[in-house]
């Protein structure tokens, strides 16, 4: 049992031992890319939208943090200010954490095995530019939360090399180079047309199957750029 402070109050969290749960019988592989303009895309050709929660909540944490700034320190309005704005941050931590939760039972419910990428999430904070929609999507508490759920249900998260995931295609293999900013992935070699992330998820999991990417891919081809037209 550990005891710890929040800023709504006391809690106790209790840690207990049960059984293995037994290994599912679902039989479902799938690739995830997360990612900052969608939350996360499937090989399948899902996406989960980003709900960007602290951006939607910047204007009233900048009001918060104004006031505290405006308090006297070591007034009781000052305390008062203070436990307002750490509300204010639970709200967004909260927020965040039961869509994880939700988005990962629904994931781990659905496929088996999972295939996310290795990120190096430390490294990738420290381009600026990135940092702050990173530190919002929280990709390493989503993923910790996935591989949790998806161990209750029996499941397997495995991550496999994350290298070249955008660039590659997936229809033939070949790498396309795109910038950030271009978010359709279009292959000179086989014509391949499709939504950037769901490239790199199916790229995800070709790589966690072991297959070589474009295998079975040429029965899809047509299918995938119709699917793409609607981009």
């Amino acid at each position: 049992c550990t005891i710890k402070r929040r800023a709504d109050g006391w809690y106790a969290l209790f840690s207990v031992i049960v059984a293995d749960p037994k290994p599912s019988a679902i039989n479902n592989p799938v690739g995830i890319d997360v990612g900052i303009k969608t939350f996360a895309a499937l090989s399948t050709g899902e996406k989960i939208g980003n709900p960007e929660f602290l951006r939607a909540a910047e204007r009233d944490l900048k009001i918060a943090q104004r006031k505290v700034s405006r308090r006297k320190k070591g007034s009781h309005r000052r305390r008062k200010a203070v436990q307002h704005l750490k509300l204010e941050h639970q709200r967004v931590e909260r927020s965040r954490k039961n869509f994880h939760f939700t988005q990962a039972f629904r994931l781990a419910k659905r496929f088996n095995p999972i295939f996310v990428e290795n990120l190096n999430i430390k490294n990738m904070v420290k381009n600026h530019h990135l940092a702050k929609s990173i530190s919002d999507a929280s990709w390493g508490q989503f993923l910790g939360i996935l591989s949790h759920s998806a161990e209750s249900a029996g499941a397997a998260v495995i991550a496999v090399e994350a290298r070249g995931t955008s660039q590659e295609c997936s229809g033939c293999g070949v790498v396309v180079q795109k910038s950030l900013e271009e978010r359709v992935h279009r292959c000179w070699n086989c014509g391949l047309v499709l939504d950037r992330d769901v490239n790199a998820a199916r790229n995800i999991l070709a790589r966690g199957l072991g297959r070589p990417v474009g295998e079975d891919a040429g029965s899809n081809r047509r299918s995938m750029i119709r699917e793409a037209a609607a981009l």
